[in-house]
């Protein structure tokens, strides 16, 4: 079995549209897009911003693989932040024309709670599989469960009350998934893939971009395993 890792279209001619729908995805898990204004010498100076929010310590590998997005889609390096008070990183990029850009794709501005969205171009295949693998990697997790002793996969996402919510659940059900959705607090819901067939299925026809998850991945998989598991 080979372990999808970074594009797994790149003989596509519209390879852009791939990087921009993984990056879609991202930015719906753990980004934001913001217009923010602040008064400096009795001047006011708007900011337009894209930023991503990353672990800089799980995700480290994933956060240059993050950058490198930007690179492909804005022609342009992002500024890349470790703050000194926690174990995050920014990866980021100012300018009204990206910002822009991204708008004008169906993205909003946050705040996500209640409005965030995936564009309906990218709700279509093969683009809707690369948006859910850009969440997954960043607002979701590979976990190694243990139950009465047997350790099995999970694959989860925490998904905020939003229209995305919806969408998100509709990506994996049209991709041939049954999701768990189990109710939280405050109108989140914790979507789950439970279980090694999933976890097949997901690396066959999704993969992943996080290495974090590929490591856990790996741990259930082997490159041997060619068929799905029962």
């Amino acid at each position: 079995m080979t372990f999808r890792k970074g594009f797994i279209y790149r003989s596509n001619p519209y390879l852009v549209d791939y990087e921009l729908a993984e990056f879609v995805g991202i930015l719906l898990g753990d980004g934001s897009l913001g217009v923010y204004t602040s008064r400096v010498n009795d001047k006011v100076k708007t900011q337009y911003r894209i930023k991503i929010t990353l672990n800089s310590i799980k995700d480290l590998e994933y956060s240059a693989y993050v950058a490198r997005l930007f690179i492909s889609i804005f022609n342009q390096a992002p500024k890349v932040r470790k703050r000194k008070e926690a174990n995050a990183v920014d990866v980021y990029m100012l300018g009204s024309v990206p910002l822009q850009f991204l708008l004008d794709q169906g993205m909003v501005l946050a705040p996500k709670w209640g409005r965030a969205m995936v564009p309906e171009r990218f709700m279509v295949p093969p683009l809707d599989k690369l948006v859910i693998r850009g969440y997954m990697d960043t607002d979701g997790c590979v976990a190694a469960v243990n139950n009465n002793g047997i350790r099995y996969p999970r694959i989860e996402m925490k998904i905020c009350p939003s229209p995305m919510q919806k969408q998100l659940i509709q990506i994996l059900e049209q991709n041939g998934f049954e999701p768990q959705i189990n109710k939280l607090d405050k109108g989140k819901v914790r979507v789950v893939l439970a279980g090694l067939r999933n976890l097949w299925k997901w690396n066959e026809s999704i993969g992943f971009s996080n290495s974090r998850n590929i490591r856990v991945a790996e741990s259930f998989l082997t490159k041997k395993t060619t068929t799905p598991p029962r």
